[in-house]
């Protein structure tokens, strides 16, 4: 029996250059760049001061009803907002009833609620203890977004947290896109979410791995990446569901890859076995030949190890035609948002297929003759694109990529 094919019909984010899908358009086709000043915390005591911060928003604005958002945390509030706008975007605001049994949620983060814990912590050590913890315990969890997100639509389907680093919001696109496919579930809500916090802040400044200044992206002066925040969501359904619903189609999730590097817990392999693995499981699971894709959506953290090593991979996937494939890294706008780096970039590759755009890779300027592929320097590119893998290499080689296609009623075809 053939699987069900699995297609998008929904996209929300909110990041640090937008608070939405179509502000988020704008961003990537005229390269707009969301690193600066930090203010969620105070960072005087770090060595850097900047990073990828999401707007203020009041999620009662955007959810109406009951909430009780004093046990949420920053993370699960921002899931929540993108979810809503992917929801309707995709015609399930209010969400059909009749869907709630066969309809799950996987989300994939890292921090979760470590911003509001370090708050609790800091009470405590001022001696303010009364109630305190009990109230907020609830927003600490990691996985409490996903439980969220369940919990407010009525959804009764498989519920699922990840966590493998940079890589959890591909982990989690993937997975959504296997319940579909094995007949788990008929609809799945998609993505991931991360907040900027002291630990993580002070933890990537300790192994001296984030530049002071904006990211740069495969540029021979990048000193390293920019944190970011946001959440990014993808709403995947059964093809079979979206043609009974009449929804619009944005796109199809074709395939994904995983592997490890064992290699070591923060650098990749120099030699790119594990991320060459994962991309050439990714291109075989989704039936796709290498000479078929036509834009890659890197990793790309401005790491010196991480772009040397993601070029070393294109490489010996793709072989000479590497150099004429576009690819381009979008953390340079809006920061490494790490477990919610691969569902903001998914959205990215969606948004790139149906807009015809290939994202500018800002800050690239001075070219590293380690890292001499086609990176898109500077301006975005009107491109007809009907394949993109987008890469997520993650901490512990935690290696996740994922191939989107232009939905076409046979399926993949493109020659």
């Amino acid at each position: 029996m053939e699987a069900e094919r699995v297609v998008i019909t929904g996209l929300g984010t909110i990041n640090a250059v937008a608070a939405d899908v179509p502000a988020f358009t704008a961003a990537l086709r005229r390269g707009a760049c969301g690193i600066g000043p930090v203010s969620a915390f105070d960072p005087r005591q770090y060595a850097t001061a900047t990073g990828g911060q999401a707007p203020a928003f009041d999620l009662r604005d955007r959810l109406p009803g009951p909430l009780a958002l004093r046990r949420m945390s920053r993370a699960d509030r921002m899931a929540l907002a993108a979810t809503r706008e992917a929801l309707g975007a995709a015609g399930l605001w209010p969400f059909p009833e009749p869907l709630r049994e066969h309809a799950g949620v996987v989300i994939g983060g890292g921090a979760g609620g470590m911003l509001e814990a370090e708050a609790v912590y800091r009470a405590y050590l001022r001696g303010r203890t009364r109630g305190l913890a009990f109230s907020r315990f609830a927003a600490f969890c990691c996985a409490a977004s996903a439980d969220h997100i369940a919990t407010h639509l009525g959804l009764m389907g498989p519920k699922t947290t990840f966590m493998t680093a940079c890589s959890s919001g591909a982990t989690a696109i993937g997975y959504a896109r296997d319940l579909i496919a094995d007949g788990a579930a008929d609809l799945v809500i998609a993505g991931g979410t991360e907040p900027l916090s002291r630990t993580t802040y002070a933890a990537f400044n300790a192994l001296k791995a984030v530049d002071p200044e904006p990211c740069k992206p495969f540029d021979k002066h990048r000193r390293g990446l920019s944190l970011g925040e946001g959440a990014g969501i993808l709403i995947l359904e059964s093809l079979t569901l979206a043609r009974r619903r009449g929804a619009r189609i944005l796109g199809e999730v074709l395939g994904y890859g995983v592997s490890g590097d064992a290699h070591h817990m923060t650098a990749p392999d120099p030699e790119a076995s594990g991320a060459v693995r994962c991309i050439r499981a990714a291109l075989a699971d989704a039936g796709v030949r290498p000479e078929q894709v036509d834009y890659v959506n890197a990793h790309g953290t401005a790491t010196p190890a991480n772009d040397r090593m993601e070029t070393k991979a294109l490489k010996a996937v793709f072989g000479r035609r590497a150099f004429a494939i576009p690819v381009s890294s979008t953390k340079a706008m809006t920061g490494h948002t790490l477990g919610a780096a691969g569902a903001i970039e998914g959205v990215v590759s969606v948004l790139a297929i149906a807009h015809g755009l290939v994202p500018p890779t800002i800050h690239l300027e001075t070219a590293d003759p380690e890292c001499d592929l086609d990176y898109v320097p500077g301006t975005a590119r009107a491109v007809d694109l009907s394949i993109v893998l987008s890469n997520s290499f993650a901490f512990g080689g935690n290696n996740t990529a994922v191939v989107f296609g232009r939905f076409t009623p046979r399926g993949v075809a493109h020659d």
